[in-house]
């Protein structure tokens, strides 16, 4: 008798590429929720096995240590790519690898995608829009990314590896699905990665000033880490005339200043705010327009920034009281 999941489908085998990481680790509970079988792929550079230890022991999740930048032979039916260090602190860690990582990962991926005949998607960024000259950002906007500043390892990468996707799907006929993903948040972030929220949280936990670049007015919009993940899993499960690419992200904006404002008021502080100046390449305005996710997908997040941040905070809090230290950085290579 065949097994069918609790969706209705037929259970697949699913890579997950940077499965150990923070948005992979939440993918990777999503799809075995769904009646999938996992196999998770990190060589833990900014993954953390500590992200993904409550499954080890399911029948339906797989760990393997491995590198995407080097060749991989599995047996699988659906490929994530999510593999890549995500923040400014890690990608800017070792700049080469990044830009390894994304072009070379995405070429090996690509590469086992096209000898499997399996749909794959790639996790691109809203980074690929640079400091927009357009707000809110669309898919038809081509960015203004400065090729050789500090953040274009990242940037750069991501948008070398969507024309990768797209080349592959438009010679060989690959089945390929590529969304952007705007700024996300909730438990399992690094405590170091120098993103906002987990900066503010950490900071307003540990009773120190609160640190703003910038006058506080450049905005943002945080997507929550479920929300994203149900649109990962709406883009695989798309049609496959749908490619994208996708903007995912939550279109509510806020200034910087005001997310930090809900941090002090959620986590009762009394840390003040303090001004840095502004890195460089730093996006002024950040907002996607989703109007294709909603249409084509019928996705759109639903947890708003209040309740997404006590969720962080309380995992922080845990995290801090525990004494838990943040997984090290590997060596640069």
């Amino acid at each position: 008798m065949v097994n069918i999941n609790p969706n209705g489908l037929l259970p697949k085998r699913i890579a997950v590429t940077g499965g150990a990481g923070f948005v992979g680790s939440h993918l990777c509970e999503a799809l075995i929720a769904r009646g999938h079988e996992v196999l998770c792929i990190d060589n833990f550079y900014t993954g953390a096995r500590t992200n993904v230890q409550h499954l080890l022991g399911h029948p339906r999740f797989e760990l393997m240590r491995h590198d995407i930048t080097f060749p991989l032979y599995i047996e699988v039916d659906e490929i994530y790519n999510l593999a890549c260090p995500a923040s400014p602190v890690h990608y800017q860690f070792d700049p080469v690898q990044t830009l390894k990582t994304s072009v070379i990962g995405a070429i090996n991926t690509l590469g086992l995608a096209k000898r499997l005949r399996v749909p794959v998607l790639q996790a691109s960024t809203s980074e690929v829009y640079g400091d927009p000259e357009v707000h809110p950002q669309t898919e038809d906007y081509w960015g203004n990314v400065n090729p050789i500043g500090p953040r274009s390892c990242y940037d750069e990468g991501k948008r070398c590896a969507e024309t990768l996707f797209f080349d592959y799907h438009r010679q060989h006929g690959l089945g390929i699905k590529v969304v952007r993903i705007f700024n996300t948040y909730g438990p399992r972030m690094h405590p170091n990665d120098g993103r906002v929220v987990s900066n503010f949280i950490v900071q307003a936990l540990r009773g120190e000033d609160i640190t703003i670049f910038g006058d506080g007015s450049q905005t943002r919009s945080f997507c929550y880490v479920d929300d994203l993940v149900r649109g990962l899993i709406a883009m695989m499960e798309s049609p496959a005339e749908v490619v994208g690419p996708f903007n995912l992200g939550n279109p509510s904006e806020f200034t910087i200043r005001q997310l930090a404002e809900a941090v002090i008021r959620l986590t009762g502080t009394k840390a003040r705010l303090v001004e840095k100046p502004l890195p460089q390449d730093d996006p002024k305005q950040r907002k996607p327009d989703i109007s294709k996710a909603e249409t084509q997908l019928g996705w759109q997040p639903a947890i708003a920034l209040e309740e997404g941040l006590t969720r962080t905070i309380a995992y922080f809090d845990t995290l801090l009281a525990g004494g838990m230290d943040a997984p090290h950085l590997g060596a640069a290579r």
